[in-house]
């Protein structure tokens, strides 16, 4: 296994405790190191503070949502490359047309499987190979 400074590191804010355990389990086992934040702030204070490869981001969460997570971003020269997946229960087409029209590189609809998940992982950061 590559040594945790190789490893792409994965973000996951979500409210949901489950889920982002969930997320976070399936992802580690696939070889990538996770770091879990339950709101916007806390995430945003992460991402700041360590080398995020990827963030998967719920759109609905507590004290900043995940628009204003997004928008901060994108609005930052220090993390506006770092690829985004939203990670939502909705399926709405004109929130995934904001979401992607906003930066984010992919869209996941909840529920979603494990190999689902790292799937769109892979092939995000396969195609921002920078991270």
């Amino acid at each position: 296994m590559a040594k945790k400074s190789e490893l792409k590191t994965v973000l996951i804010i979500e409210d949901e405790t489950d889920i982002r355990n969930f997320a976070s389990r399936a992802l580690e086992l696939e070889g990538y190191h996770t770091l879990q934040a339950g709101n916007g702030d806390e995430g945003l204070k992460l991402m700041r503070c360590n080398q995020v490869s990827l963030l998967l981001l719920d759109l609905k969460l507590p004290t900043i949502d995940g628009w204003t997570v997004l928008e901060q971003m994108k609005a930052s020269p220090a993390l506006s490359n770092i690829p985004v997946v939203v990670f939502t229960a909705s399926a709405a087409v004109p929130q995934r047309d904001k979401a992607l029209s906003m930066g984010a590189a992919d869209y996941l609809v909840k529920p979603i499987s494990a190999s689902g998940l790292k799937e769109a992982i892979a092939r995000t950061l396969s195609l921002n190979r920078r991270y």
